[in-house]
């Protein structure tokens, strides 16, 4: 059992990543992926939603028939949303302002659609709700990588206005690390986002390339070695 929970787990923050193995919710990655603190701020909202349909599709998936699971999927996946985007609206305002139409667009994400039906609608709950922990959590990461990475590029700062966004406890993470940067505006724009997007995919490609020559040679027999003549 334990070997389940590490592959979910690497899975979904590394080996299958939304993002980096998949290719998906690309839109909201580019879009919102200005600073890191939206990043965090959008993949947080969108770990909490495939939690939570993870969570009711595997308690549902017995009554649930087949002919009609992706609606009610897709209906659950909305009623979580809508509960999300009215709470963040309610409890973190200035965040839900910059994150606007995104926010309700989880709803798309064809990333918590194929996990209820791929993963969710087959398994208990608790590896339902893990998997979409780690699968929520390897998005974030991508968000909050490639918005580091743009943040800094284009104004020399990380985490801006975490605070303001995300509540007074978050001020640690804002940090100025150039003082009087001009700042590379290509980064900022959408151009930029792309370009930021592809060298991160290719250094996820060359480090997978590495470490499985790695695990290659430390699992491959050590060769025979030559008798002597005699």
């Amino acid at each position: 059992m334990a070997g389940v929970y590490r592959r979910i787990i690497t899975d979904g923050l590394w080996s299958n990543n939304v993002v980096f193995a998949q290719l998906l919710a690309l839109c909201p990655l580019l879009a919102v992926t200005g600073t890191a603190t939206n990043g965090l701020g959008m993949g947080l909202a969108t770990t909490f939603v495939m939690m939570l349909s993870g969570f009711a599709v595997s308690i549902f998936r017995s009554i649930v028939t087949a002919e009609v699971r992706i609606p009610v999927f897709v209906l659950i996946i909305a009623t979580i949303v809508t509960l999300v985007d009215m709470s963040m609206n309610a409890w973190v305002h200035d965040l839900h302002k910059v994150l606007g139409l995104f926010i309700p667009l989880i709803v798309t994400n064809c990333a918590i659609l194929g996990r209820a039906e791929a993963f969710a609608s087959k398994k208990p709950i608790a590896l339902a709700v893990l998997d979409g922990l780690m699968m929520g959590l390897g998005f974030t990461l991508a968000l909050v990588i490639l918005g580091a990475v743009r943040e800094i590029l284009a104004s020399a700062t990380l985490f801006s206005n975490a605070s303001l966004l995300l509540g007074r406890h978050f001020a640690f993470l804002e940090q100025q690390l150039i003082a009087d940067y001009r700042g590379f505006l290509l980064v900022a724009l959408p151009p930029g986002g792309f370009l930021a997007l592809g060298f991160l995919l290719a250094a996820k490609r060359v480090l997978d390339t590495r470490l499985a020559r790695r695990a290659e040679r430390r699992t491959a027999p050590d060769a025979p070695t030559m008798a002597g003549a005699g």
